[in-house]
């Protein structure tokens, strides 16, 4: 599904307090720095992207063409609050992007400020049509599925970064994004967790098809295995990717599932096992073959150390990929 988006964009807040739930806005400022004029926050909102502060006349006159709503709520819906602001945004001439899971034509208020402002309503989570039911059948070429302990660990991150280092080094390699932040970085995509459940596995086949012999396709995981509410989403990836290789993605020091603090996240050694007796239904040599740590809240001393540890507990190549250097994966897939 290509997407073509109006840009430059200013990134939507709104009132949030967890950095988690700002994860578009700021998968945006990381990936597609050229694409982000600032940031928009009402009152309340304490996640700063450290992007210059804008209202969207402001933002009008410094060249954006949309406001992208940079916030991932649980239950993927527009907060009430949110709605009269953007009806500004629309007024003040921008368009509106989301990747939620409402559908914003069916928000009154915006479907009727956009008519009038002759601006868009553009929503990315809508799954294409006619995707057919998974075949299983093995396909030509290579793929890796970055998987997760829980989610926000750096899934795309880490697809992203391996995608990048892969091109950078003569691989033939294509990201493939599963969800609404990769595809605006990517400008294509499936959203998995649009899609009925049925066709989840089909909808995985279909982004990643037969491929070179000595192709990579570096699919974007979703969710977690170990999630109550999201496992459903990972194991149709997971079987409609059918990876060669995976990589485990996990935050240093999260011991239990975000938002769900019930739900233990197993110690990693039980991941990898779980990850790859899930992953044999399509293709018995799926194997995790690497762990990225994210370390974000650590020092680079730290990060290396614990790095080490991992990789002394699970005899497998442990890096956070935004500190540290790719090639023992890479030597891994070449």
């Amino acid at each position: 599904m290509p997407l073509d988006l109006p840009a430059p964009h200013l990134l939507f807040l709104g009132d949030i307090t967890n950095p988690l739930d700002a994860k578009t806005a700021i998968g945006l400022r990381d990936w597609r720095p050229e694409q982000c004029v600032g940031q928009w926050r009402l009152p309340g909102c304490t996640v700063d992207l450290g992007l210059p502060d804008m209202t969207p006349a402001a933002a009008v006159a410094a060249g954006a063409k949309s406001v992208l709503i940079g916030v991932a709520p649980l239950g993927g819906a527009l907060a009430p609050s949110w709605i009269s602001p953007l009806v500004d945004a629309l007024s003040s001439g921008l368009s509106i992007v989301s990747g939620l899971h409402q559908n914003l034509e069916e928000l009154p208020a915006l479907s009727q400020a956009a008519r009038a402002a002759q601006q868009q309503l553009i929503n990315v989570r809508v799954a294409p049509d006619n995707i057919p039911l998974a075949s299983g059948q093995r396909r030509t070429g290579k793929r890796l599925l970055t998987v997760g302990t829980d989610c926000c660990v750096g899934k795309k991150y880490t697809a992203l970064a391996l995608a990048k280092a892969m091109t950078e080094q003569g691989f033939p390699a294509t990201f493939r994004a599963t969800g609404q932040t990769g595809i605006m970085i990517a400008g294509g995509g499936i959203p998995m967790d649009a899609v009925v459940s049925d066709f989840i596995a089909g909808a995985a086949e279909c982004l990643s098809p037969n491929a070179a012999e000595a192709h990579w396709d570096i699919i974007e995981g979703q969710g977690s295995l170990f999630h109550p509410a999201y496992a459903a989403v990972t194991l149709g990836l997971l079987h409609g990717s059918q990876p060669d290789a995976l990589l485990l993605c996990h935050e240093a020091h999260r011991s239990a599932i975000d938002e769900y603090e019930e739900f233990e996240i197993p110690d990693l050694k039980t991941c990898i096992s779980r990850y790859e007796q899930a992953a044999s239904l399509t293709n018995p040599s799926a194997r995790v073959v690497g762990i990225s740590l994210n370390t974000a809240a650590l020092t680079a001393d730290e990060a290396n150390g614990l790095c080490a540890e991992v990789s002394a507990e699970t005899e497998l190549p442990c890096l956070d990929p935004l500190r540290q250097e790719l090639s023992p994966w890479l030597a891994l897939l070449n």
